[in-house]
């Protein structure tokens, strides 16, 4: 495997452990703070991390490199709102994709269309990615300060992660 690919493609590793943990860690919040549905819904997201690393490692070993588990920095434990919440999730998504696309760009740079075509994958995760924190966001900043408007949102988040759930069991 071309050295350069290699490294990029470990940084992303330790990206996508890093993202895992740190959803991890809005999901105790959440707990911690009443917010059920909303930590079911971060447990999942932090799940779906873990295995977009775990596809990484997988390649990067297959393609006869060395995959690096990384050591992770702990994440916060206190967050100031749920809206602030969703407003780092977005933040560290849009940092992700940045980090995607520069792998993307080394492929082409280095010419390993076969890197290129399995980061595809990851390109079309982040598009997802990126719109369902958006969409949570713009929920969030309708709902304002309404109690009743926050409960529903948090029963909803539990419905989305219990359908994200279910779409990867069947994948």
């Amino acid at each position: 495997m071309n050295k350069r690919i290699e490294a990029a493609l470990n940084d992303q590793i330790q990206k996508e452990s890093s993202s895992s943990q740190y959803y991890l860690a809005m999901a105790s919040w959440a707990e911690n703070n009443g917010l059920n549905g909303t930590a079911k819904f971060m447990y999942t997201h932090s799940d779906e991390e873990r295995f977009h690393m775990l596809k990484l490692i997988k390649f990067v070993n297959e393609r006869g490199g060395v995959a690096i588990v990384p050591a992770v920095p702990q994440p916060p434990v206190e967050f100031d709102s749920l809206e602030r919440v969703f407003e780092l999730l977005l933040e560290h998504e849009l940092m992700v994709t940045e980090s995607i696309n520069n792998v993307v760009d080394i492929c082409l740079k280095e010419k390993d269309y076969s890197t290129h075509n399995f980061m595809q994958w990851y390109v079309s995760e982040q598009l997802e990615e990126e719109a369902l924190g958006r969409g949570i966001l713009d929920k969030l900043r309708l709902i304002g300060g309404d109690k009743g408007g926050l409960y529903l949102f948090d029963r909803d988040m539990e419905t989305m992660a219990a359908a994200s759930a279910k779409a990867d069991q069947n994948a």
